[in-house]
């Protein structure tokens, strides 16, 4: 025990050092050792890691990202958020955004017109101007409260402090992105990591004489709010900013279809080595702002904007075993444990085999060496198999059938593609412990209850001593067993109360969400939340009877299919789930679903749509409905305001029935005109 002792303070003492340098290195910006010791410290913990795995329940090395933020600036709330960007990794991901982008529209056409520009690895900032003067200058931060970086921003000779022109807007707020050359960078190399490091360090000083000191260029390449809007295409935007005096990236082109767009990716990606400044892939833009504005965002990325990378970085190693792992929805990953190689500036251990049908067509075998890739921040994947290193009395891998728990696996057959899926799964939800564990660590996510101090690393430390095993059982934590867990002192478990208190008030859509139904992710939880407003009505999933007729109303809501009605009914047919589900609400305080915009031309109405529509696709007349403050429902009832009735095939039995009930039909003829007054 004295052993493990010493190696647990000798493990802790370290990563307090890490910390501490860390703390030097991106907040002070004050390296106090090389770069060289630092990477040996680092090589000393994840030795320590890898030996000794009683380390795992004090988290990782790996887990320590920069240092927090620091409070010497201000927060100041962003006037629209500044959202990060969905990515495209190859030309069938862009053929997939454009049809999305079609559907979305109901347009049958493919030639949009979209603008290209670089994506620079740099800081993005924000710059607000009132009356043509630079009156704010932002961080993105986590894109909807960034850090007052003004004085900073403005040591940059480049950025305009005063636009002088009659036609600037009376608010215009510009995005833009700040860098540092690669040539100037070789001035600073001994201070700072890499060139993206040299930007934020040197915006993140207290004092902008020191931020002075770093030739900081930037890009501006978008915008935010404006009042009033006097553009029509992005294309123009940046054509009048570039008049006012913002620098606009000389290598930005309107695009035309899926061929001009392989045709730049291509030529930007031929460049990319000759460039001053580093990029790691296009973004493409819809350049018309009135259809920016009709597609929207989801709940994290715009619809009309994507990232396109380049080619991923790629390596050669040698798999040393493969392990299986369990999802939360109960898919079986295999994953390749491969002899630790750099790629990408990452050292990659783990690569995801992705399923068992990919382990058959690549014939992947434990200790064949085999080329990984990692594109962007996605897990490393094994791409092929060198056959001519291949040992020869190397055996074929056959694929587990049971899961981790001893169950059997199955593929579900899909009826879009008529195919078994390629995905094996285990079918006993919370009953198998290894998905239940799972389901407990998306539940505590950021995306669901969102509770800090109670991370992957610690779901599994309580689940080992069994204070955790199901969600309620965060609600009901024996704090006093805790205290005697080493690492876990009285602060940190005044912030682990604090933050399950706060988690315990939560939306409806984002309880539907943390739940864990398959297929059923963020916009689709918010879909279900809207049709059912409250934890009261969805409850009514538990009882048979009521759950047939709501997953039969269910079929004619907008962007809930067969498949996620299926899910939603399998996972409610299984009464351990209802018992867990059940035994969670009971602990909360789950708000009711409520339309942001109150002051809508739908303000409190219930909308319900039939049939389709000429000039936009359904999903976006309930885009528009929600908007302007309507609530759209699946089925009619005397509570229903408007039945909105498209010209091409819309349900007879609904539009009788609305008759029957006296409510209120809107023609697509009706609904246009409303929408134009």
């Amino acid at each position: 025990m004295k052993e493990k002792s010493k190696i647990v303070d000798d493990y802790l003492r370290k990563i307090e050092l890490i910390k501490k340098h860390n703390n030097h290195y991106y907040i002070k910006d004050k390296p106090i050792i090389t770069d060289s010791d630092y990477d040996n410290l680092k090589k000393e913990v994840i030795t320590l890691e890898k030996k000794y795995l009683f380390l795992e329940k004090f988290g990782s090395v790996s887990e320590i990202i920069g240092a927090p933020p620091s409070n010497k600036f201000a927060k100041v709330k962003h006037l629209s958020p500044m959202l990060s960007l969905s990515n495209a990794f190859d030309d069938k991901d862009m053929e997939i955004f454009i049809k999305k982008i079609n559907n979305f529209l109901n347009n049958d056409e493919s030639d949009i017109e979209f603008i290209s520009e670089p994506k620079i690895d740099g800081i993005s900032a924000t710059l607000i101007y009132e009356k043509g003067k630079l009156a704010k200058g932002l961080s993105r931060g986590d894109g909807e409260v960034g850090e007052d970086i003004l004085e900073n921003l403005k040591t940059i000779e480049e950025i305009p402090k005063t636009i002088n022109s009659n036609t600037v807007p009376s608010l215009l707020e510009v995005r833009c992105e700040i860098y540092i050359g690669k040539k100037d960078f070789l001035n600073f190399k001994e201070q700072f990591a890499n060139p993206r490091n040299a930007a934020g360090g040197s915006l993140r000083q207290k004092n902008p004489e020191d931020t002075k000191k770093i030739p900081l260029k930037y890009f501006a390449y978008g915008f935010g709010a404006m009042d009033p809007m006097k553009f029509s295409k992005q294309s123009e935007f940046l054509e009048s900013i570039k008049d006012f005096g913002f620098s606009i990236n000389p290598l930005i082109k309107v695009v035309k279809g899926e061929k001009q767009i392989e045709e730049q990716h291509k030529k930007i990606e031929t460049l990319r080595s000759s460039l001053d400044y580093d990029i790691d892939g296009l973004v493409f833009k819809v350049n018309d702002l009135k259809t920016q504005k009709r597609l929207g965002n989801t709940s994290n990325s715009p619809r009309w904007a994507i990232a396109y990378k380049f080619s991923a970085e790629k390596a050669i190693t040698k798999i040393k075993s493969i392990v299986i792992q369990v999802g939360r929805t109960g898919a079986i990953t295999p994953v390749a444990k491969v002899e630790p190689v750099t790629v990408g500036g990452v050292v990659v251990s783990n690569a995801t085999l992705h399923n068992e049908d990919e382990i058959e067509r690549k014939d992947i075998r434990i200790g064949d060496t085999v080329k990984i890739q990692r594109a962007g921040d996605v897990i490393p994947q094994v791409i092929s198999v060198e056959l001519s290193k291949r040992k020869k009395d190397s055996k074929k891998y056959l694929f587990p059938k049971r899961c981790l728990c001893g169950a059997e696996t199955k593929k579900e057959f899909s009826k879009s593609t008529k195919k078994l899926d390629a995905v094996r799964r285990c079918t006993k939800g919370y009953e198998c412990i290894f998905t239940a564990k799972e389901k407990l660590k998306h539940i505590v996510s950021k995306e669901a209850f969102n509770i800090d101090g109670l991370g992957k690393k610690v779901i599994e430390q309580f689940w080992d001593l069994n204070l955790i095993r199901k969600p309620s059982d965060i609600f009901k934590l024996d704090y006093n067993k805790i205290k005697k867990l080493e690492g876990w002192g009285e602060l940190s478990i005044n912030n682990l109360k604090s933050a399950i208190i706060k988690s315990k008030t939560i939306s409806l859509d984002k309880f539907i969400y943390s739940i864990g139904i398959r297929h059923i992710g963020q916009e689709n939880a918010k879909i279900l939340a809207s049709f059912f407003g409250s934890i009261k009505e969805f409850t009514n999933l538990f009882t048979l009877k009521k759950r047939k007729k709501i997953l039969n109303d269910l079929e004619e809501l907008d962007g809930i299919g067969e498949t996620q009605i299926k899910s939603i009914y399998n996972f409610f047919s299984n009464e351990i789930n209802n018992t867990i589900v059940k035994d969670l609400s009971d602990k909360l305080n789950i708000s009711n679903y409520s339309i942001k915009n109150v002051n809508g031309k739908f303000s409190n109405k219930k909308l319900m749509f039939t049939g389709g529509f000429k000039n936009m696709s359904r999903s976006e007349a309930k885009m528009i409905a929600e908007k302007n403050g309507g609530k759209v429902v699946g089925s009619i009832s005397k509570n229903l305001d408007y039945l909105v009735v498209g010209e091409t095939k819309p349900t007879k039995r609904k539009v009788e029935q609305a008759k029957q009930l006296k409510i209120k039909i809107i023609l697509e003829k009706d609904w246009n005109k409303i929408l134009n007054s």
